[in-house]
């Protein structure tokens, strides 16, 4: 979960990553100098990232001014305004980047989750999911942007959810082993197990599991899975998924697709900001 402890410490880390001992180009401007700024989104997208340009613009200095256009979560035309900004100029320049760089991220995976959400939705009622593959240091934000997009979040991380895959299975020595040792450990965490073919799903389905993960199956062998699995355990689709594959998967029935492209082949959003002086100074 997304706290405001978190996107302090997010945005902390990106301001000290960019700034380091100071800002020697905004130091040119003097001190007095007050400007207004407007943020201009250039595509179409998802709006996602609000709080994180206000917390760079408070960090930076509490008394920038942020007056947003838009809500969270709207669908954003090109060449809308988002916001506009006030404050003195040296704390507007030096927070550009750092603020543009949050929102160009999250909206860019918001938006492709959106896409991917809208392309289910015309074929059945399959949820997408998101994984593990995320920007390292921003998986959080990334989770909360496809939430923003439409999307559900898989585990966030190696501590909150079970996924048993091939290795563990092997060093386990088998599937049954592995989730008997799940269940005796963990009793009351999420567990999903990970199969490769139709053999190892109907031994999986024998099991105490809360979803099961279908991995670079063909299409003909997830209807049979679908068939087979008959409602009683949920199912995801997994492995190299692609927007153009997302009819025929929808339509197979399966409960869920997770792909990690949403989050890691990203496009930036194209964002620009603004500047007008004040004539009179503070």
């Amino acid at each position: 979960m997304q706290t405001v402890t978190r996107i302090q410490e997010e945005v902390r880390l990106a301001l000290h990553e960019d700034i380091g001992q100071g800002d020697l180009s905004a130091s040119l401007i003097p001190n007095n100098q007050y400007a207004s700024a407007s943020i201009i989104c250039r595509d179409s997208a998802i709006m996602c990232g609000q709080a994180w340009l206000n917390e760079v613009f408070n960090q930076l200095d509490s008394e920038v001014s942020v007056d947003w256009k838009v809500q969270e979560g709207d669908q954003i035309a090109p060449n809308t305004l988002l916001c506009m900004l006030h404050g003195k100029a040296q704390s507007l320049l030096t927070g550009e980047r750092t603020a543009l760089n949050f929102l160009q991220t999250l909206m860019g995976t918001a938006t492709a989750v959106n896409r991917y959400v809208n392309e289910l939705a015309l074929h059945g009622k399959t949820k997408l999911l998101d994984t593990r593959k995320t920007l390292p240091g921003l998986r959080l934000a990334q989770k909360y942007a496809v939430r923003i997009g439409g999307g559900v979040n898989h585990r966030i991380g190696l501590f909150d959810a079970i996924l048993i895959k091939e290795n563990h299975i092997m060093a386990a020595g088998s599937l049954e082993n592995a989730v008997t040792r799940a269940k005796n450990q963990y009793p009351d965490t999420f567990i999903e197990v990970e199969v490769e073919n139709i053999a190892e799903l109907t031994t999986a389905l024998a099991l105490p599991v809360d979803r099961i993960m279908l991995d670079n199956f063909a299409l003909a062998d997830i209807y049979q899975a679908v068939n087979l699995a008959q409602g009683k355990i949920p199912l995801e689709v997994s492995g190299n998924v692609t927007f153009e594959q997302l009819a025929q998967l929808s339509e197979t029935g399966v409960d869920f697709i997770s792909t990690g492209a949403i989050t890691k082949h990203l496009y930036a959003i194209d964002l620009s900001m603004r500047f007008t002086l004040e004539k009179n100074n503070a």
